[in-house]
């Protein structure tokens, strides 16, 4: 009889760990859309999350608004010495914006590949065993948020929308190791040049631009920014400045060494960025409409 129950307990120990490992595999594969169960507790989660840590923010906030005081002399004189430019400069930017849209009323154009719809949102959690990996947002699919989104700090571009929740987002940064996590980008300068922004140097804290021509021109401090070319992420997203260039391993494209604008350690705020396409113009309707006149 004891013998019974042993063999008994045995074989339930084999199923139940037979059941974890499915459970394990189902949960870690590659898949487009979430388990209404993984969806549960992620927005639950995210809920919680929420609660917590916008209380936490404000607190933390109040303490760095105070150590903040202490510089506003000195800015406040740096700011003044730059007032003076600030006119001259304003009128420039007013006198470019409306030729740009002269030019483009001539044209037809009424979207560029820069155009897109910002959403503000607040990071509510971050794994402290993946931390420059992914962070989760305040805002879903009930706020038009979509996967593959771009997602942006005021310094520059951070990642892009990897799964979404109904009340929640996962963003995977650009400091992510995953083979998949790439980017078009533009190095610009007298002539735009064009790469792949994939991989992240842990040790220098260096995004790495890859697939550039061997015989490309690029210099340290040249701004790299997102090509728009990807059809998902907008235009003219900043993404950081070379630092190094150097040759690939098989020595037949260059890889540009990038230090990005933003910063992936200490993030709070993003701005979660849907894309805005023009509308292809129907040729037949338009020349119809043109006969009718």
């Amino acid at each position: 009889m004891p013998q019974f129950f042993m063999n008994k307990r045995l074989i339930f120990l084999l199923v139940s760990i037979i059941v974890l490992v499915a459970l394990i595999g189902f949960s870690i594969r590659e898949r487009s859309k979430l388990s209404w169960p993984e969806q549960f507790v992620k927005d639950t989660t995210g809920w919680v999350q929420s609660l917590v840590s916008k209380p936490t923010n404000y607190v933390a906030g109040f303490f760095e608004n105070l150590q903040d005081l202490t510089n506003t002399y000195e800015e406040n004189k740096e700011l003044k010495s730059r007032i003076e430019n600030l006119a001259s400069l304003e009128a420039q930017v007013q006198e470019l914006k409306n030729d740009n849209k002269e030019l483009r009323d001539v044209l037809g154009e009424k979207k560029t590949l820069r155009d897109y719809e910002p959403l503000p949102a607040t990071v509510i959690g971050r794994n402290p065993d993946r931390w420059h990996e992914m962070i989760i947002i305040d805002k879903g699919k009930l706020n038009g948020v979509k996967k593959n989104m771009a997602v942006v700090t005021a310094n520059g571009l951070i990642g892009k929308v990897k799964s979404v929740t109904q009340f929640s987002s996962t963003v995977q940064l650009l400091s992510s190791m995953d083979p998949k996590n790439r980017i078009s980008a533009i190095v610009q300068g007298k002539t735009n040049v064009y790469g792949l922004v994939e991989g992240y140097d842990s040790e220098k804290k260096l995004l790495q631009v890859k697939a550039i021509p061997s015989g490309a021109e690029i210099e340290k401090g040249q701004t790299v920014i997102t090509s728009g070319l990807g059809d998902v992420f907008p235009k003219g997203l900043m993404i950081g400045k070379v630092v190094e260039v150097k040759q690939d391993q098989y020595g037949l494209n260059l890889t540009a060494l990038v230090k990005p604008g933003a910063d992936f350690y200490d993030i709070k705020t993003v701005i979660v960025t849907k894309r805005v396409m023009a509308q292809p113009v129907d040729t037949e309707a338009s020349a119809g409409k043109e006969e009718e006149k």
